[in-house]
C-alpha cells in the first residue's frame, strides 16, 4: 500500500534536547492512524515535522510523495490542526470561511458551510466566544475544507467534555468515509481512538516503539497468566513487552506470530488500551529481556533472572 507518510532515521534537536530520535515508519494512504505517547514523547514534533512547520535534524520525512512545506502545491496536500486548536479571537465564523477560501486554491466552500450550519454555528459569531467544543469544530472545518489528502490532528479533543468529544470524533469519521483522506491522530484518549483508528504508532522516548495495523497488532500480543517464571526461559519468537511477578504468579505481555502451547499459560486477549500501556510502561532498552527489566524499574515489580 502507498504510504501517506514516510519516514527514515527521522530526528530533531533542539540545543541538547533530543525531541526525536531514528524515527522510521509508514502511515499507509487511507488509514486513520493514532499517534499515542506520554508527554515529550516526540508526538507534536513529528507532526510539525509532516507539516513542514520544522524542518528535520536528521534522517528524512516524505508526506504525500513530497517533501513537508517545499512549495504551494505540496502545502496543499496536507491539513494541520495544531493542539491548541488556533483560530483568530477577535473573527467572526465567517471571516474564518473568507480567509480559508483566499489562502487555499481547493477550498470547498459548500463543504465547510455545510458544516457550520449543521453544527449550529452562528457565522457572524466571533471566535473568541466560542466553546472548547465549537472551537475545535471551528478549527476541523477549516481543516476539512482545505480538500488535504492528509490531514493532522494534535491532541484536538485534548481540552473538551466526553459528550464534545464523541461529536468530534463522529463527525471526523463521517467525512473521512466521505472523502477518503488519511488522518493522523494524536491523543492521549485511547479509549476514543479505540473506536476509530485502524493503524497505530507509540512513540516513547522521542522513539518509536512499535507501529502497525491495530488488528494485527492485537492478533500477535497476548497476555500469558501462569505460575512464576523465568523470562528468559521462554521461546525465542515470544518477546516479551511486560513482565509482572507475585511470589507465585507471572503476567506477561508478549509478542509473537506463533499460537502459545505451553499449557501452563493461561492466554489472554488484549484491547488497544492494554497494549500502548504496555508499551508505554516498558521502554525497550535493546538487551534480552529489556522490555520486561523497563517495566519492572518504572513500577517497582520484580523481573526474575
Amino acid at each position: 500500500m502507498t504510504a501517506a507518510l514516510r519516514a527514515q532515521g527521522l530526528g530533531k534537536t533542539y540545543k541538547r534536547r533530543t525531541a526525536l530520535e531514528d524515527c522510521t515508519l509508514e502511515i499507509p494512504r487511507g488509514s486513520v492512524s493514532a499517534l499515542v505517547g506520554p508527554n515529550g514523547a516526540g508526538k507534536s514534533t513529528l507532526l510539525n515535522l509532516a507539516a513542514g512547520m520544522l524542518e528535520p535534524t536528521s534522517g528524512t520525512i516524505e508526506v504525500c510523495g513530497g517533501v513537508p512545506g517545499s512549495g504551494p502545491e505540496q502545502l496543499a496536500k496536507v491539513g494541520f490542526v495544531a493542539q491548541d486548536t488556533p483560530v483568530y479571537a477577535g473573527l467572526s465564523i465567517e471571516d474564518h470561511l473568507r480567509l480559508g477560501a483566499r489562502l487555499n486554491r481547493a477550498w470547498d466552500d459548500d463543504l465547510a458551510r455545510r458544516r457550520v450550519e449543521r453544527l449550529g454555528l452562528d457565522p457572524r459569531q466571533r471566535a473568541g466566544r466560542l466553546s472548547g467544543g465549537q472551537r475545535a469544530q471551528l478549527a476541523l472545518t477549516l481543516g476539512l475544507a482545505k480538500r488535504p489528502e492528509l490531514l493532522l490532528l494534535d491532541e484536538p479533543v485534548a481540552a473538551l467534555d466526553p459528550l464534545a468529544r464523541r461529536e468530534f470524533m463522529r463527525d471526523l469519521m463521517e467525512t473521512v468515509a466521505e472523502h477518503g483522506l488519511t488522518v493522523v491522530l494524536s491523543s492521549h484518549l485511547v479509549a476514543d481512538l479505540e473506536r476509530v483508528c485502524d493503524h497505530l504508532v507509540v512513540l516513547v522516548g522521542a522513539r518509536v516503539r512499535i507501529a502497525g495495523d491495530v488488528e494485527d497488532l492485537l492478533a500477535t500480543h497476548h497476555r500469558l497468566t501462569g505460575p512464576r517464571r523465568d523470562v528468559s526461559t521462554l521461546p525465542g519468537d515470544q518477546h516479551v513487552v511486560s513482565a509482572a511477578h507475585t511470589d507465585r504468579q507471572s503476567t506477561l505481555i508478549v509478542r509473537t506470530e506463533s499460537p502459545v502451547l505451553d499449557p501452563a499459560w493461561s492466554v489472554g486477549a488484549l484491547g488497544l488500551e492494554d497494549l500502548v500501556l504496555a508499551y508505554m510502561s516498558s521502554p525497550d532498552d535493546g538487551s534480552p529481556g529489556g522490555a520486561a527489566t523497563g517495566a519492572a524499574r518504572r513500577t517497582g515489580l520484580e523481573v526474575v533472572r
